[in-house]
């Protein structure tokens, strides 16, 4: 049976400054300086090379500068301080950064500390989380795991609403795990849970829900008091939660929609729709109205975003990015709950494994079989609860380590461990091909000595148990260091080496392959892409294109102070693109998978006399548009939303700004499907066609131009 005690922790005590370099009174003297190191070891880690990155994920960068300009784009998360569209989330994961960007200027570093700052707080309640109830031993390993998986280095260096959504998760399992502790103030634990979930919500919308029904059913059969009082304090969760996510989607539902931004990512301009159509069921049954080409394809596929099913985190496009310690957390998960199954109802140590693993599987399984849009980069909300179970299991086990069934799960933990790194790592075999010899051999050395000596002898035991916690991280290590050292661009990323992600993809008809975007750099797409110092992804630059079915050089790219310069590159040329989601076209996705290469001389040409417009340009797609707003800092329309095909503005009302005098020019190259949008009822496309046939058109740099002012 488990030596780990099943009673909760003894209450805090006095000197709090004192504890702040001390810790506890009852805590070994090594334990504070060894959790303070963590976290300064994972800021710097966070913080090296960060503005490599640039705009990160432009999309968000347009909508933080924005917010930083206008209050009321702050409020909805507006996509230009004129607030003609917003972004297709809630605005809570851009707060942070727009007043970031309000204190201290436009910049990388700006947007992207913010960030990091959440990578860090995520692991400091991680933590706290697991070192209440299974030692500063086991939190520091649980801390370490997280900041080392190699999709959280990169989502805690990027823009994306992930990593608040990671952040929020973890710090209401935290507050779950503080109310199953005591009856006494377990409803104000279990409130603050609420809170965190509302806010997560927005951040993400339903995202932020998967794990509430495990938490819940935990919390109603293990926490301490009658039947009655838990579900009263379930009912006064969800009442938090409720008020806390509903008061921002009820200012938006009740506020007129002519004084509003159009709600981006929805077909009826609505955030309700937005919330269960194209970001709730439509992610997971394929059905995405809008979306590039979204719908599932049956038969185990996932319309254009991979296979599905049980062995979709182990995949060639994924494995790399979490999986690294997902079979320990699972065989871990298992041995702590045989440990604890004879426990008292109320055991803590128990309910910590069942709130963790709940997390972990239902998290898990969504993920593996949703057919609508996947990325790989969503598989960060899984690490908080892998390096949990990581953790919490091996400090278990560690406890139970004379009885043979546990040395034996121990060392077959680390087998296991050891066995899948040297997988990941054989699917790129040029990068660092020694390494997965060296985990291999280490990990068996380790899984040898825990079965055996480590039984006998604590000290020879902590010996082998160190060389198998360092070869099951050596990889994701590894992976990790190769993520912080390059920097990423684009609406698609991914961690590791270059070829890590998609299967090793490096090529593919139409053009590159490429570390960031990798399938769609396959399908011939210019745009997502992973920025080594010095060049832009793959050595190309995607957008500024010539007009469509014509080639030409990008040039002059507008990134932040400090960020790599881009190199040149061609255009591609389109046409049908075999295997790609339908509609698409090779070369198609210019701007819409990352930004536009703005040149000094369309810089100069939006900046005239922009104050005089409420526009200073409006292009097709959000990425499109927000690289000219960056480089200009004014509000430029991206008509579409994200993928050009939000039926926002409809044709009679941009006719209406152009006679009014509220646009000054609509830019024709880069944009996202080739000015028809991926999909909608064409707006974009009606839009770009009584431009062409209206305006005089003008070559500025190596952008098209329609100066709105100028009718033919």
């Amino acid at each position: 049976m488990t030596t780990v005690s099943t009673t909760a922790p003894a209450a805090p005590g006095a000197g709090r400054p004192t504890r702040l370099w001390r810790g506890r009174a009852e805590d070994a003297p090594w334990v504070r300086p060894a959790f303070l190191g963590l976290l300064a070891v994972t800021t710097a880690l966070y913080l090296w090379n960060l503005s490599a990155s640039g705009y990160a994920n432009s999309f968000y960068s347009a909508a933080v500068q924005a917010g930083s300009e206008s209050w009321k784009a702050f409020f909805f998360g507006s996509l230009d301080a004129a607030n003609a569209i917003t972004v297709d989330k809630p605005p809570a994961a851009l707060w942070p950064m727009a007043l970031s960007v309000r204190l201290f200027g436009l910049g990388s570093w700006q947007i992207l500390v913010p960030e990091v700052l959440m990578g860090v707080a995520t692991v400091a309640v991680l933590y706290a989380a697991v070192r209440r109830r299974f030692g500063a031993g086991a939190g520091l390993v649980a801390g370490g795991v997280l900041a080392l998986t190699p999709v959280a280095a990169l989502m805690f260096r990027f823009n994306n609403p992930d990593a608040l959504l990671a952040l929020l998760m973890t710090v209401a399992v935290y507050c779950v795990l503080r109310a199953l502790e005591r009856d006494g103030g377990a409803a104000r634990w279990l409130v603050w849970a609420g809170v965190a979930f509302g806010f997560a919500f927005l951040a993400k919308t339903l995202q932020a829900f998967l794990i509430l029904p495990p938490l819940a059913l935990v919390y109603g059969v293990c926490a301490p008091g009658t039947i009655g009082r838990r579900i009263g304090h379930l009912a006064l969760a969800g009442l938090a939660m409720l008020v806390s996510a509903g008061w921002w989607v009820a200012l938006v539902e009740l506020w007129p929609a002519s004084s509003r931004p159009y709600v981006g990512g929805s077909q009826n301009n609505s955030f309700l729709e937005l919330t269960f159509g194209y970001n709730g069921l439509g992610r997971i049954n394929g059905n995405e109205v809008g979306s590039v080409g979204g719908g599932g394809r049956g038969g185990g596929q996932g319309g254009g975003w991979g296979e599905t099913g049980i062995g979709r985190m182990f995949g060639d496009s994924v494995g790399g990015q979490i999986s690294w310690l997902l079979p320990a957390a699972l065989i871990l998960l298992v041995a702590g709950l045989v440990v604890t199954w004879r426990a008292p109802r109320t055991d803590t140590a128990r309910s910590a494994f069942l709130v963790w693993g709940g997390s972990l599987l239902i998290t898990l399984a969504v993920f593996s079989f949703m057919a609508g849009i996947f990325h790989e980069y969503y598989t960060v909300a899984l690490a908080p609860y892998v390096a949990a179970l990581v953790g919490m299991g091996a400090a278990v086990l560690w406890e139970e380590r004379n009885r043979l069934v546990a040395s034996a799960a121990l060392a077959v933990t680390v087998a296991v461990t050891a066995w899948w790194a040297w997988s990941l790592l054989g699917r790129t075999p040029e990068w660092m091909p020694w390494l997965r010899w060296a985990v291999l051999a280490a990990g068996a050395v380790a899984a040898l000595g825990l079965l055996g000596a480590g039984r006998v002898d604590r000290r020879l035991g902590l010996g082998f148990a160190g060389l198998g916690l360092a070869a099951g991280l050596a990889g994701p290590c590894a992976y990790t260091l190769a993520t912080v050292d390059s920097g990423h661009q684009g609406s698609i990323v991914t961690a590791g080496p270059a070829g890590a992600g998609f299967g090793g993809m490096r090529g593919g008809p139409g053009g590159g392959g490429g570390r960031d975007g990798g399938m769609w750099m396959a399908y011939g797409f210019p745009g997502a892409g992973q920025a080594p110092n010095g060049q832009a992804p793959n050595g190309q630059t995607p957008n500024d294109q010539a007009p469509a079915g014509q080639t030409g050089p990008g040039q002059g790219a507008q990134l932040p102070p400090g960020a790599p310069p881009q190199g040149q590159g061609q255009g591609q040329a389109r046409g049908p693109l075999p295997g790609a989601p339908p509609g698409v076209e090779r070369g198609g996705m210019g701007g819409l998978l990352n930004g536009a290469s703005v040149s000094a001389a369309a810089k100069a040409a939006l900046l005239k006399d922009a104050d005089d417009y409420t526009w200073a340009a409006a292009a097709i797609g959000a990425q499109n548009a927000a690289s000219y707003q960056l480089a200009t800092e004014k509000p430029v329309m991206a008509i579409g939303g994200f993928n050009g095909s939000d039926p926002s503005p409809t044709l009679d009302a941009f006719e209406r700004y152009v006679a009014e005098g509220r646009i000054h020019y609509f830019i024709a190259s880069g944009g996202g499907g080739g000015g028809g949008g991926m999909g909608g009822n064409g707006t974009s496309a009606q839009i770009t066609a009584w431009v062409q046939e209206t305006f005089e058109q003008v070559t500025v740099g190596s952008s098209t131009f329609y100066d709105l002012t100028s009718p033919k």
